[in-house]
């Protein structure tokens, strides 16, 4: 079910809306996929979930594939990578988990929905037509966060 949700359907999804991208698209002012991963697909999460992490992965690697391809029929294709937010979806996981993957995010703090936007407006405005096959992480720095562990 998750691989079909995050995988399948995103990519059957952008393929019935490629006639709409290419009367919207010109060589200045691309036509825009932005695709929602997450940084579970970039890391292996600590929590044992496979087919989540698995399904981001392969959608990262999917937006990549579709910006080298398709890229020359003037699209562009991005992804952004959200850490750890509220919502529905993380609302067990935050009341059970929420201190430490808290104290695991560099800036301290949960994602806001204003940290999504930003990117999402970047990536769909004129500043951003020339960012393609990108995955940009929204996470508070988890990626970077240097491991707690001593060598």
């Amino acid at each position: 079910k998750v691989i079909n949700l995050n995988v399948k359907r995103i990519f059957s999804l952008t393929q019935a809306c490629l006639p709409l991208l290419e009367k919207a698209a010109s060589s200045k002012d691309p036509a825009r996929v932005i695709n929602i991963g997450s940084i579970d697909g970039i890391y292996t999460p600590f929590l044992e979930t496979y087919a989540y992490p698995t399904s981001k992965a392969a959608l990262h690697h999917l937006t990549r594939v579709m910006a080298g391809h398709l890229s020359n029929r003037k699209f562009t294709f991005n992804n952004i990578a959200p850490g750890p937010y509220e919502s529905k979806m993380m609302a067990k996981t935050l009341n059970d988990y929420g201190e430490i993957i808290r104290s695991n995010v560099p800036l301290g703090r949960i994602g806001a929905p204003e940290d999504i936007a930003g990117t999402a407006i970047y990536l769909s405005s004129k500043a951003g037509a020339f960012t393609n096959g990108a995955t940009i992480s929204v996470d508070g720095g988890s990626l970077v966060k240097p491991s707690s562990s001593k060598l």
